[in-house]
């Protein structure tokens, strides 16, 4: 997770760029729509896309919505990492849209604020990012996240670019990966799919540890882990591998060869190779919606 345990190899890898947490800031969105470039994502690809309100019980929540400019497609929900919805995610909603989805990037803190709340993961690690998003944190529970889940998954389902005899999908990254796991057992009746990328705390002691919540979906899963949160917990794995055998439910559970983070395109340890790897194991995954 991205705590002061993951900032090391962050600054590592920063350190092999040859830059410092204040460059990377200021590189971060040139570099993010560069990686999605070289990946193949750019501009009059016949997308749609659109800022979005979506009533929920504990408010009004602002999402991205983008999807292809014609036809009726899976939907699919994407939480965002710690921090937030923001340009990168929005580029990494695109990608997914281009590949045949109708793609809802939603912002977890509307709680709190309007998104961004940050413009770049790299903010995270300045004392003022960290001041902005601690109250915005604070705001979310297990609970909340899984009444959220419910209405983005109606809301969805009213949406004319909606294909509602698929099934939805939905994909977590970091703190997102928990959301994704409670998405599918908010709405086992629709979400089909559901992966987590380096996801933070997908087991716990508590009884509201977002492993439990497996047996509780009709999903299928993705489970990529990050050989760091690996490292620091070597027993999740197996956790994962026998919860969902037990709950008789397709689990891909997979430590990558990267460190936490390395999926989202304008974090420090971003990792082409292997986001890419990730990102194909997902494309099979929703292919099942």
């Amino acid at each position: 997770m991205c705590d002061e345990f993951t900032a090391g190899q962050e600054d590592a890898a920063l350190s092999g760029l040859g830059l410092n947490r204040r460059q990377f800031a200021a590189a971060g969105i040139a570099a993010s729509v560069a990686a999605c470039a070289d990946a193949g994502v750019g501009d009059g690809q016949g997308v749609v896309e659109s800022m979005v309100l979506i009533p929920t019980v504990d408010g009004t929540c602002d999402a991205w919505f983008v999807h292809p400019r014609r036809g009726r497609f899976p939907a699919v929900i994407m939480w965002p990492d710690i921090a937030g919805l923001r340009d990168a995610y929005k580029t990494m909603g695109k990608r997914l849209a281009q590949a045949g989805y109708a793609v809802l990037v939603v912002n977890h803190y509307y709680r709190t604020a309007r998104a961004p709340l940050l413009a770049s993961m790299a903010e995270w690690r300045t004392p003022e990012g960290q001041a902005k998003l601690q109250p915005a944190i604070a705001a979310i529970n297990p609970a909340g996240t899984t009444r959220d889940a419910t209405s983005f998954v109606a809301w969805l389902d009213k949406q004319g670019a909606v294909d509602t005899r698929k099934g939805i999908g939905t994909c977590g990254y970091c703190m997102g990966g928990p959301y994704a796991l409670r998405t599918a057992a908010a709405a086992p009746g629709r979400v089909r799919a559901a992966a987590s990328l380096h996801g933070a705390n997908l087991v716990t002691p508590g009884q509201d540890s977002p492993h439990l919540s497996i047996p509780r979906s009709k999903a299928s899963f993705l489970l990529a882990i990050a050989r760091n949160d690996d490292a620091r917990s070597p027993a999740d794995k197996s956790i994962l591998v026998d919860t969902a055998k037990v709950a008789h439910r397709p689990a891909e559970v997979e430590v990558y060869h990267a460190d936490h983070g390395w999926c989202t395109i304008d974090a420090p340890v971003y990792d082409k190779t292997e986001a890419e790897r990730a990102w194909a194991r997902m494309l099979v995954l929703f292919k099942g919606l």
